[in-house]
């Protein structure tokens, strides 16, 4: 065992622990059981770190380069961990994603780990900080209240480009469906009651158009997230951190994540305010909108198959129920409706915790980036799935299409310019689809 100390006191910790005291204090204090730290947070963390350790080694006295060099070689390492190694990850990095003190928790965790991976490159025992030290060494320069929120902006851009590129993907399938469905005509229904002749073509095309607005909002957003605090330190005025410092780490940062990163204009503003995050899940809350319709459409054309609507035929994936033999149910729309359900909730806690930050800091940033991460990802992996899975492989039924337009009064529209619309009313309630046809016809000749 090995004891490490602080203000408050000792901790024992084995040997071969990687991370320290901080951490274990966090676990203690921490444990909802609930879900960890999201790991693109932590892989966006440790590039921030790496960034600062190039930008030291560069600047520091030729004494501490070495010092510098490991930290980048452990920065390496442990973001390999947290790409390949789901075990190893969550005995470097056990903390709760809900935690008081503002990530404080997470920032030390990875600092702690970085330390005593780099004392283990320099031939040293985990926790012999007088040669690395977690703050004193892999913290030099930063604050958690700059590395923080620079490490979400990073992470979520990432998810942001995946996402978007999504969207496109989708949006393509549901135009290669436009296309092929352009001739297949169908009752077209306001309201749930009939209204007008439609193509299911143009039903898919206003699918297409409003996948199109969600790519585009999604893609031009990433623009509010280039601009980062780093540097800024604890409350935005780079406290302990030098000009120098300051504006190589940026570039080393756009550097090692291939991001056009910028410093902020006022860090003070970034490191307050996190309405840019509200933003940004809002735009995901109107995907999630528009992914939810788009589903609950397809459930109801779906429906059947023999006392529903029966227009498209979505292709089957598992057997739907224990007890109904042969009942099949369209799993994929209601995997997609809960994802965006999901994603509306989080979009409230956004709001709620981004509105509740106080003065110079916001202590509930935690609870933000599992939220908007965790809507990123579901966002991203629900529409790859709905593509795939369900728009790409649906077929239309043209016959139940036409049985419906035609046992309908959906031609009584086009009456209404020629015999004004209280006359056709009258035919439509008096008389079956096909007699009023014929009746309109006889009118309209007259």
């Amino acid at each position: 065992m090995r004891e490490e100390k602080d203000n408050l006191g000792t901790v024992s910790l084995s040997e071969n622990t990687l991370y320290g005291i901080n951490t274990e204090r966090a676990k203690r204090n921490f444990s909802l059981h609930h879900k960890k730290t999201n790991p693109e947070l932590l892989k966006a963390m440790i590039l921030v770190k790496k960034a600062v350790a190039v930008t030291y080694e560069k600047l520091v006295d030729p004494e501490e380069k070495e010092k510098f060099s490991c930290i980048k070689k452990a920065c390496d390492e442990v973001y390999e961990i947290l790409k390949i190694k789901k075990e190893e990850n969550r005995e470097l990095f056990p903390l709760e994603a809900l935690q008081g003190g503002a990530g404080t928790s997470t920032n030390m965790n990875v600092n702690e780990v970085i330390a005593n991976y780099a004392l283990i490159n320099m031939g040293k025992k985990p926790g012999q900080y007088e040669y690395i030290h977690p703050l004193d060494d892999v913290n030099r320069g930063q604050s958690t209240n700059d590395v923080y929120p620079t490490a979400l902006r990073i992470a979520s851009i990432f998810l942001i480009r995946e996402l978007s590129d999504a969207c496109a993907e989708l949006q393509t399938a549901l135009q290669e469906k436009e296309n092929e469905f352009q001739e297949t005509k169908k009752l077209g229904r306001t309201e749930w009651m009939d209204a007008v002749p439609v193509s299911l073509g143009e039903e898919f095309g206003s699918y297409a158009q409003a996948i199109a607005r969600d790519r585009w909002r999604i893609y031009k957003v990433e623009e509010r997230l280039r601009q980062v605090n780093l540097g800024g330190t604890a409350v935005g005025l780079s406290n302990h951190a030098s000009h120098a410092y300051r504006f190589r780490v940026i570039e080393e940062l756009r550097r090692i994540t291939g991001l056009g990163l910028a410093c902020a204009e006022y860090p003070m503003d970034l490191t307050q305010n996190n309405d840019v995050f509200v933003e940004v899940s809002g735009l995901l809350k109107a995907l999630s909108v528009n992914l939810m319709k788009i589903a609950g459409d397809f459930r109801i054309m779906n429906s059947g198959p023999c006392g529903g609507l029966g227009e498209i035929h979505l292709r089957p994936m598992q057997q739907g129920s224990t007890i109904m033999p042969g009942k099949v149910n369209p799993v994929i729309p209601e995997m997609v409706i809960q994802c965006s359900i999901r994603i509306m909730a989080n979009d409230t806690a956004i709001t709620m915790a981004a509105a509740h930050g106080e003065l110079e800091l916001n202590a509930f940033l935690p609870l933000i980036a599992d939220c908007l991460l965790e809507s990123l990802s579901l966002a991203k992996e629900a529409v790859r799935i709905f593509k795939e899975d369900c728009v790409k492989t649906l077929k239309a039924d043209e016959s139940n299409c036409k049985r419906h337009l035609e046992n309908s009064y959906a031609f009584a529209t086009a009456y209404t310019e020629a015999l004004g619309y209280d006359r056709v009313a009258s035919v439509v309630k008096n008389n079956s689809p096909t007699e009023a046809r014929k009746i309109l016809d006889e009118m309209k000749k007259e």
